[in-house]
């Protein structure tokens, strides 16, 4: 068995190769993701042994370091160096930084999905590392949904309903008679999972809703986010939900229909929000004719839906992509006050929830189990920042910052550690990115391929990929645990990250607190003990490690229909017994403590406030059209853009772009041409794709094509090659409460590229050179 982000596959061997990966067999729905992983593993951007930046190694060589070591970084050749002499120097850099600025200087962010494998998990294998050598300064969040990591925990006291404790997609579909989908729900997102994927139940939960006559309400400026015969699509221009949804609150108030039982027992601060949408505070009320202005929805459609959903048991989803815009917290309290507003929070198939199909495991009922991971020790270093913060804090380092509440400051990186992610994919405004990635005296990652990290990196160490390593998968959101067997013999030199960290912390003096005196074998049975006893205690028994070896996967069965729960269901049937963990025990419609921040990006209650960067902004009549970049559909983010099945997407090399036929005619573009889409930020070129299913004034580029500038051209813009959106996206946080990515709030223009096209350098590995 093969365990990735986005299925289990069992590989069919001839003569030692892996012949094709088949799917398993009780994943209903596989996703065809696997195609080219095979054919990745030799490609010729693997990293086959350590290498260092030239210049990097000339200068610790001469005894050189500090300011402007990094201006190569992304262009330079490398020297590829033996193992023990890169390590040598790694260890020795590590030592140099702890030992001047002290553990807090380096900076463990690793962000990234890397492996499915919970023992081979790139970011718990460097986090552990550091913790042994005494620590280091950690991120917090994460780019998929840091503004509502934020905003819930002050409205309902907790993240359920965003990570997990979601109500199951067969108890919505079964009892709920409309669902309306802000975001829509997407299914080419709901090909992965973190950790794993058994089977993929996003299209069968669609498919048994239109069985059931659900009627499904899809809110998105794109048609095809939704897929369902059942479906209505409700285009709306992008980042003016908040708008929508308080417009719908304001009808259920002005109609008689909000709840207010519900509302008088199960919430606070009613009153304020109902005195902001009756216009106490700016002199406008929210009504639907003023919320069409803003968002396009007819104000008649925005007082049909409202009833619609007061009239029936009704279900609100919300994508996690509304929320990574500018004020994204907005979105996601507003759609909490809305549903307590209808009343049915807690009811069977009623209520809320948040990020369905942006994750195939959301909404999938699972059994009460916390899987085994690997320990990643105490972390000695209490700095942290927020993570999408990483560029502010390399160019601002001891400024100050505001974040939830607190006011703190940036710290002094000197060093990077990364290992399993790309940040020049899923960072903001990359061209900002690569003048904060020179700051820090040094960059060392772990990656399988000559990606755009690796190229802006100092010390580059090979690893191996799932292909290579045996481990064990499992996810938080799914039922089941796989062993993942190494099928293929390391290319090159490639070592495991846990054999790499283990050789550091020796030449550190930390190899026993690292390996804790276990080689991998021993980490995976003592992972997978953990697991049975896990099992155990819910009353399941998983076979013994040399069977489920063997068998290749283990399944929990599902919980049977009396224990599943919708959220908030306790909380519904005795607020008293199970208070929600705000100041008020119920939910806050109105928070205080939100409140006393004193943010006007973020006031006490939902609110609308204008975005920076939409179609009704200033800004607009310069950048017209408005860019939205979705998650991939032939890849998981930018991994495995290398393989066969992502390159066979694009277009004359590069990622095709959508929109609509009318947008396109009036710039002369057709299905096909290569056109460039900058704003002041950037610019990159793509391939052109026009479709209805667009609302005019839209552009969508997904993310995840390798970041490719073109060298010789405008050093602080450089064009992009490859299609790359985060060229143009803004790094600038949603709001002082959160500091979560914004990148939904992006204005550009397109205009048609006739120049000779420049060669595509995404997949070449860069140039090496031998000491002189």
């Amino acid at each position: 068995m093969i365990a990735t982000h986005w299925g289990l596959y069992r590989p069919q061997m001839v003569d030692g190769m892996i012949a094709r990966l088949d799917p398993f067999e009780q994943d209903s729905d596989p996703a065809p993701l696997a195609e080219g992983l095979v054919e990745a593993h030799s490609a010729p951007s693997r990293i086959l042994r350590p290498a260092v930046r030239r210049s990097f190694l000339e200068a610790r060589e001469a005894g050189r370091r500090g300011a402007g070591d990094g201006a190569g970084r992304g262009y330079e050749p490398f020297v590829e160096l033996p193992w023990d002499e890169a390590l040598d120097l790694a260890a020795s850099e590590l030592d140099h930084v702890r030992r001047s600025w002290g553990n807090k200087a380096i900076y463990g962010g690793s962000y990234g999905w890397s492996s499915a494998g919970r023992f081979h998990h790139a970011q718990s294998q460097v986090h552990r590392f550091l913790n042994s050598i005494g620590g280091y300064t950690r991120s917090v969040q994460n780019y998929s949904f840091a503004a509502a990591d934020m905003i819930l925990p002050h409205v309902i006291g907790n993240r359920k309903g965003l990570i997990d404790g979601h109500t199951p997609w067969e108890r919505i579909v079964t009892h709920a008679k409309l669902v309306v989908m802000f975001g829509g729900a997407p299914l080419r997102n709901a090909q992965v999972s973190s950790g794993g994927v058994a089977s993929h139940i996003v299209r069968e939960a669609m498919e048994l809703s239109a069985a059931q006559g659900v009627r499904v309400v899809s809110i998105s400026p794109i048609r095809d986010d939704t897929a369902g015969e059942n479906v209505e699509w409700l285009p709306i221009r992008p980042g003016t939900d908040t708008a929508m949804l308080l417009a719908m609150m304001q009808v259920l108030i002005a109609e008689g229909r909000a709840d207010l039982a519900f509302l008088n027992r199960y919430t606070t601060g009613y009153e304020r929000l109902a005195a902001y949408l009756d216009g106490a505070d700016d002199g406008q009320k929210k009504t639907p004719e003023w919320a069409s202005a803003i968002c396009g929805v007819p104000a008649d459609t925005i007082r049909e839906l409202a009833l619609a959903l007061a009239g029936t048991r009704s279900f609100l989803m919300m994508s996690w992509s509304l929320q990574r815009a500018d004020f994204g917290e907005q979105p996601y309290w507003a759609t909490v006050a809305l549903a307590a507003m209808l009343g049915q929070i807690g009811l069977p198939g009623g209520g809320f929830g948040f990020g369905y199909a942006c994750a195939n495991g959301v909404g999938n009922a699972i059994p009460a189990i916390k899987w085994p991971s690997l320990p990643q020790g105490t972390n000695a270093v209490s700095e942290y920042i927020p993570v999408a913060r990483i560029a502010d804090a390399l160019l601002h380092s001891g400024g100050r910052y505001e974040f939830n509440g607190e006011s703190r400051i940036y710290p002094d990186l000197k060093l990077i550690y990364w290992a399993g992610g790309n940040p020049f994919h899923h960072h903001q405004d990359l061209n900002r990115l690569r003048r904060a990635w020179q700051k820090p005296e040094t960059v060392i990652i772990h990656d399988s391929w000559w990606n755009p990290l690796a190229r802006h990196a100092d010390i580059v160490f090979p690893a191996t990929t799932m292909l290579e390593r045996n481990d064990i998968a499992c996810s938080a959101r799914d039922r089941f645990i796989a062993a993942s067997h190494a099928s293929l013999v390391p290319a090159g030199e490639a070592r495991d990250d846990h054999e790499i960290f283990a050789a550091l912390a020796e030449r550190l003096g930390a190899r026993e607190d690292f390996t804790d005196g276990r080689d991998t074998e021993s980490w995976l049975r003592h992972m997978y003990s953990n697991a049975r006893q896990a099992a155990a205690a819910i009353g399941h028994e998983l076979p013994e490690f040399e069977r489920f070896w063997s068998e290749g996967v283990a399944l929990l069965p599902p919980p049977p229909p009396a224990e599943q729960h919708d959220l908030l269901a306790d909380f519904r049937q005795d607020p008293e017994a199970h208070p929600l963990e705000t100041p008020s025990g119920r939910i806050e419609l109105y928070s205080h403590v939100v409140a006393g921040f004193g943010y006007d990006d973020c006031p006490g209650h939902p609110a609308w406030l204008v975005p920076r960067e939409w179609l009704g902004a200033p800004l607009a009549v310069r950048y017209p059209l408005h860019l939205l970049s979705n998650q991939p559909k032939r890849r998981l983010h930018s991994q495995y853009d290398v393989a066969s099945h992502s390159r066979d997407g694009k277009v004359h090399g590069r990622e095709v772009m959508r929109m609509h036929p009318a947008d396109a005619a009036s710039r002369g573009l057709a299905n096909g041409d290569v056109a460039k889409v900058f704003n002041d930020r950037g610019a990159c070129l793509v391939a052109v794709e026009t479709s209805e299913d667009l609302l005019r004034g839209i552009v969508q580029l997904a993310t995840g094509a390798w970041f490719d500038p073109l060298p010789g051209t405008d050093e602080a813009q450089p064009l992009e090659c490859h299609g790359n959106p985060n060229v143009l996206t803004a790094d600038i946080g949603t709001s002082r409460l959160a500091q979560g990515p914004s990148a939904q709030s992006c204005l550009v223009e397109v205009t048609r590229f006739d120049e000779a096209l420049p060669p595509m350098r995404a997949f070449i590995p860069p140039s090496f050179v031998t000491r002189p």
